[in-house]
């Protein structure tokens, strides 16, 4: 008679730990990314996600700000760096040193708000996201 108590009190423990841990995680269910729980919202992704065209004229420098992602479409362009450091070229994995050529469809990424960027030797067309101004 022992054991058939010391079962069923077992058993009604294991019932009603596992129907205070299903109560505990029914509200957490909601799918990744939907309404009850976003990943992030729709204007972050938009800000983000958005690159800006500029056009540069023969002799115009785009000079970006710390973290400006630059892209060289079309025309020939070089770097532009007062500090001697380089831009990362994140597609080769190098750095490129002042007066080199900037390569056409390689992401460039400015490190530092210090002056880096490009100037254009023929009519460029380059993509950025972040922040630049031309001169």
């Amino acid at each position: 008679m022992n054991k058939v108590k010391t079962t069923a009190i077992v058993s009604i423990v294991v019932l009603v730990v596992s129907i205070l841990s299903y109560t505990a995680f029914a509200g957490t269910n909601d799918e990744p990314g939907g309404s009850n729980d976003p990943l992030v919202t729709r204007s972050y992704v938009d800000q983000y996600v958005q690159w800006t065209i500029e056009e540069l004229k023969i002799g115009q420098v785009l000079k970006a700000q710390a973290g400006t992602e630059l892209i060289v479409r079309r025309g020939q362009a070089v770097i532009v760096d007062p500090t001697g450091n380089g831009i990362p070229d994140i597609t080769a994995g190098a750095d490129i040193r002042a007066g080199a050529q900037a390569p056409v469809n390689h992401l460039l990424l400015v490190p530092r708000d210090d002056g880096r960027g490009v100037k254009a030797l023929s009519p460029v067309v380059i993509m950025y996201r972040g922040g630049a101004l031309v001169k």
